[in-house]
């Protein structure tokens, strides 16, 4: 067979140890699915996680395996051998950046102050989501996945309740605000973000500011706003191009059946006959 008539190479190949003839075929598969990849494997499964964010980050859940695959500059092939549909890929996505978030909790426990550590959690943690349209995605449609749920709570709950329960104890949050309350709020504020991103993508900041004072059980002065408000122009502006506005603008267009054309008044050459 000639050069010509062979099959396309693929960027990695996984060859594995052979297997002792006494081994049946069954468990000669599973000894070999736990096997650690090869380190080019690995590199590549790395590689396509890297594409896989950037790419979703910027474009959402919409992007396909293929779009991940020319990000990355690997075969689809490839891809497909990692994570066999984009389900998969965003179940691991999404299990790296809850844990990114779960650092970020860690991080913030440090922190000397209670207060401060609660703060800048909700800071960090809602720019992450502001800046990630695939995160907020998998956060919004988490049902749909097959572990995601159970994951983020059993990942999140500890971590967020600690930076929590040690600003209660130091009387610095109101006592019913609650660990869960905390990933909604940054939640509404990355939509926000989304909602406005063609006017003023870190209006964000200013809506925080008003949640943080809402979360303490009493004040005597009110925190300065770090953003000012949406003038009516940019508001109007806002309505207009939101990204949510256009999708459910293009849903609506796409259900609306068009009309049928007007028969055509007949001819007087038509009436001769």
């Amino acid at each position: 067979m000639s050069d010509r008539d062979a099959p396309p190479r693929t960027e990695e190949r996984e060859v594995s140890p052979e297997v002792s003839p006494e081994v049946s075929p069954a468990e000669a598969v599973a000894e070999i699915a736990l096997r650690p990849l090869r380190k080019d494997a690995e590199r590549n499964r790395q590689r396509i996680l890297r594409a896989a964010a950037e790419v979703f980050t910027e474009r959402g859940l919409e992007a396909t395996l293929d779009d991940v695959a020319h990000h990355a500059g690997v075969g689809v092939g490839t891809v497909y051998r990692r994570f066999p549909d984009k389900a998969t890929l965003a179940d691991a996505l999404f299990e790296e950046r809850i844990d990114l978030l779960v650092d970020l909790a860690e991080h913030a426990h440090g922190e000397p102050d209670a207060w401060v550590g609660l703060v800048s959690f909700m800071e960090r943690a809602t720019e992450m989501m502001a800046g990630d349209r695939g995160l907020r995605q998998m956060l919004m449609f988490a049902a749909n996945g097959h572990d995601r749920v159970s994951y983020a709570r059993d990942r999140m709950r500890p971590a967020v309740g600690r930076l929590v329960e040690r600003a209660q104890a130091a009387g610095q949050v109101r006592p019913d605000l609650a660990a869960t309350d905390i990933p909604v709020i940054e939640f509404m504020l990355s939509v926000t973000a989304e909602y406005a991103r063609d006017v003023r993508p870190g209006i964000w900041r200013r809506f925080l500011a008003l949640w943080l004072d809402a979360l303490q059980p009493a004040r005597d002065s009110y925190t300065p706003l770090p953003a000012p408000e949406l003038s009516v122009d940019e508001f109007a502006t806002v309505m207009r191009t939101s990204p949510l506005g256009r999708h459910l603008t293009n849903s609506k267009q796409g259900s609306v059946k068009p009309h049928p054309a007007p028969p055509k008044p007949p001819t007087a050459h038509g009436n001769n006959r």
